[in-house]
């Protein structure tokens, strides 16, 4: 249990992920004057915290094992799958989404009663800046806790 405790590699990830997730509710407030703390729980939006997060991992890892080592390739990988997932996949399925709720507003109006089905969530997947912005975190939260920190 100690070991995990003092994981640097794992806490430097979370930090990040949560930094992520701070500046994406300080945004909402500072651009739409709005005070939406129910958003550091939500996926999507600037900047990517996924991102951020297996960037700080893959950059930490890079920093402690070396960019040659099996384990940096390792996280590469994984942190490339991530990101990918989050510019395609879920991006795709917000905009699906999006289309659907739509459609069902639309088909409110025709059938008005009993047609009550909930809106699907749309902000799921990130944009490629959304994304770049996440993995700039991401690798300075792991150069603060890795270079500057010890």
């Amino acid at each position: 249990m100690l070991e995990l405790i003092h994981n640097k590699w794992l806490w430097t990830a979370v930090f990040a992920s949560t930094g992520a997730q701070v500046i994406k509710v300080l945004l909402i407030l500072l651009f739409e004057r709005r005070w939406r703390p129910d958003k550091f729980m939500e996926t999507g939006g600037m900047p990517s915290s996924h991102t951020a997060m297996v960037s700080a991992l893959s950059t930490g890892i890079g920093l402690t094992a070396g960019t040659g080592s099996p384990l940096f390739a390792i996280t590469v990988v994984f942190s490339l799958i991530v990101i990918y997932d989050a510019t395609g996949v879920r991006h795709s399925s917000g905009m699906q989404a999006r289309m659907l709720n739509e459609l069902i507003e639309e088909l409110r109006e025709v059938v008005r009663e009993g047609f009550a089905p909930r809106p699907l969530r749309v902000l799921l997947g990130h944009t490629y800046l959304e994304v770049l912005v996440g993995a700039i975190l991401g690798v300075l939260a792991a150069m603060t806790a890795f270079v500057w920190l010890g």
